[in-house]
């Protein structure tokens, strides 16, 4: 019962993520609103990623980002990250599907090197928080990366701001 209500939430939200990343234009992704933080680029290359730590997470108790290959891949293009996101995407919904119910109360552990990161705490809370709140923040960040450099962002819950100003 629980894995049906992850499951529709994520297909629910990656039709959103999709809908945001394919509206990214090549021109905004150096854009950066200050120099510390990540560009357009860079963070939809992270929230493609997060998808891929789906594996790790659904199916081990810990999860070693020491060992980790961060593949960000080629974000020079916005048709590339938006690639990287489908099949990683594709990879996340199969994890869910084939996860085991009785395994989500497991205490689960993120560690760098044998040395924990954050608290152990019950698998079900990493899911939601870790990979799925995790992802909706960064969604956050992208949108508003992306409303400064004048760019359009989808509507996701109800008419975005430019569709409710129509009469």
């Amino acid at each position: 019962m629980m894995k049906q209500a992850l499951i529709g939430e994520f297909l629910h939200e990656a039709e959103n993520t999709r809908k945001l990343l394919t509206m990214i234009p090549d021109s905004a992704l150096e854009y950066r609103p200050q120099p510390h933080l990540w560009s357009v680029g860079q963070l939809a290359s992270h929230i493609a990623e997060v998808y891929n730590w789906y594996g790790p997470t659904f199916n081990q108790d810990e999860f070693d980002m020491g060992s980790y290959k961060y593949d960000k891949g080629d974000i020079s293009k916005a048709a590339n990250i938006l690639e990287k996101f489908e099949e990683n995407v594709s990879k996340a919904k199969t994890e869910i599907e084939n996860s085991d119910e009785s395994q989500y109360m497991n205490d689960w552990t993120m560690s760098a090197g044998g040395n924990p990161i954050m608290p152990s705490m019950p698998k079900i809370q990493v899911i939601r928080g870790f990979l799925y709140n995790h992802l909706y923040h960064h969604r956050g960040e992208l949108i508003s990366h992306l409303r400064v450099t004048g760019n359009k962002v989808p509507s996701m819950y109800g008419p975005n701001y430019e569709e409710s100003q129509r009469s």
